[in-house]
């Protein structure tokens, strides 16, 4: 990973919040849903304007932008659109100014952003009108302005990749492909869902034919990743549509408990880190294949309760086959992938994923010279960790280091957290003796986690920052 998605290697170059241009000033809203899949619960109103805790969907989209100086909305409605424009008016009872087009026919998400074409000169924000979000909106436009990106769309791993619009990234966060839904028949993809939050520059416009009826995603993006620099901004805060009854029920619950305001980058998150082989994967020494990827009995279960309870949940691993020669990353690639697939049909995901692809030791035919050095990322060095509390809002006094050797222990005390070992991995009991030892062992993932939620929350006073 990288750090917006850490999936590569361990060559760290962190997303500077300083010297980037301004925020874009106008977002447009795709409000002309009917919420047919909401049944009886949408009948009377157009599905952004669904109630969420008190409030329209719409006017809580309209908050948020208004948060991070939005000054203009563009509001595409299309169904009920009256209800829309009888209660925003001009918008000024928000501080802001709110326009509001109305689409006669359906004409997808594409065709109705054609509509602005000659009435923005700069770039905007895309969002759509069914998506509660608290993406801290500067973060996602500070990294569209410093990787001189054509156009960002804002990603996330969610609970249901299964059945969402995916896509594919290089280790420069760069975006490859799409991989709309439905897809085919045991597909193998990494969890990074297409989260509706775009920036995108006034040239789409041209790109979009005239009287064109389609989608952004399936239609007009695939093609501008093959000529432009098109990049994903991988946001570990809250985004999810209620475009179902159950969705809805969840954001509605979520609001009320406070969750999708904690879940901001400005709340310190517990995080759990977990070493990859033998905690989340059966331990196959030396695995090198996608085939060879198998879930130990009770992983997805443990990662989904944390997923849940709000921790990040953040995978660290030893990769030293790549230094050997015995492992390339395209390979590591599709062996995360196939962890990432495996994972999500259980409504289950890792936030980020880093590896060390250094060893310290020569003499192994067809190594990489390059990597054959003393880092500070291999366990139990703590540079992955370092890495991951430079993305992220850590809350060190409460998070957990769970791996299966004494590495993972060391590393783990050593960058302060507390920890779990567990068996059935490579290194319980030990193999080597080793003085470190963590604070519980446990017989797999699901014990460790069930261990981790029964601590709680719980002050550290131990911690010395």
């Amino acid at each position: 990973m990288q750090i917006q998605f850490k999936y590569n290697r361990m060559n760290f170059s962190p997303v500077s919040s300083e010297n980037h241009s301004a925020i874009p000033e106008i977002a447009v809203i795709l409000a002309g849903g009917k919420g047919t899949r909401l049944g009886e619960m949408a009948k009377n109103l157009p599905k952004p304007m669904i109630d969420i805790a008190g409030k329209p969907l719409l006017e809580r989209q309209v908050e948020w932008l208004k948060e991070f100086g939005i000054k203009k909305v563009i509001l595409l409605t299309g169904y009920m659109a009256q209800h829309i424009r009888d209660y925003f008016g001009d918008g000024s009872r928000w501080g802001l100014s709110v326009e509001i087009i109305e689409e006669t026919e359906p004409l997808g998400t594409a065709g109705a952003l054609k509509q602005l074409q000659g009435k923005i000169h700069k770039p905007f924000w895309v969002v759509y009108g069914d998506l509660v979000a608290s993406l801290s909106l500067d973060k996602a436009a500070a990294f569209h302005a410093n990787s001189k990106a054509f156009a960002t769309l804002v990603v996330h791993p969610n609970d249901h990749p299964y059945d969402s619009d995916l896509v594919d990234v290089d280790e420069a966060n760069r975006i490859l492909k799409f991989i709309t839904k439905p897809h085919a028949p045991g597909l193998i993809a990494r969890n990074l869902v297409n989260a509706a939050v775009y920036i995108l520059p006034p040239e789409v416009f041209e790109m979009i034919p005239e009287g064109f009826r389609g989608d952004l995603a399936r239609d007009i993006f695939p093609e501008m990743v093959l000529k432009k620099n098109v990049m994903a901004f991988n946001s570990p805060e809250y985004l999810k549509d209620m475009g179902t009854p159950d969705r809805l029920k969840k954001v509605r619950d979520d609001w009320e408990s406070g969750k999708v305001q904690r879940l901001r980058v400005s709340y310190p998150r517990p995080t759990v880190f977990l070493d990859r082989d033998g905690v989340i994967l059966q331990y196959v020494p030396d695995i090198h294949k996608s085939e060879d990827v198998k879930l130990r009995e009770g992983a997805a279960d443990a990662i989904r309760k944390l997923n849940r309870a709000g921790y990040l949940v953040v995978v660290v691993t030893n990769q030293p086959m790549i230094a050997k020669g015995y492992l390339s990353e395209k390979d590591l690639h599709f062996i995360h992938a196939k962890m990432e697939t495996l994972l999500g049909e259980s409504g289950a995901w890792v936030e980020r994923i880093y590896y060390c692809p250094h060893h310290p030791e020569k003499g192994f035919p067809g190594e990489r010279p390059e990597l054959k050095v003393d880092c500070d990322c291999r366990k139990p060095k703590t540079g992955m960790l370092k890495a991951a509390s430079s993305e992220f809002n850590i809350d060190r006094p409460h998070s957990w280091m769970v791996g299966d050797t004494w590495r993972d222990v060391e590393c783990g005390k050593t960058f302060q957290l507390r920890t779990v070992g567990v068996t059935g991995g490579e290194g319980y009991p030990y193999k080597e003796a080793k003085a470190v030892e963590p604070e519980k062992i446990c017989s797999g993932l699901l014990e460790a986690v069930e261990y981790i939620l029964a601590e709680g929350i719980l002050p550290r006073k131990d911690l010395q920052l």
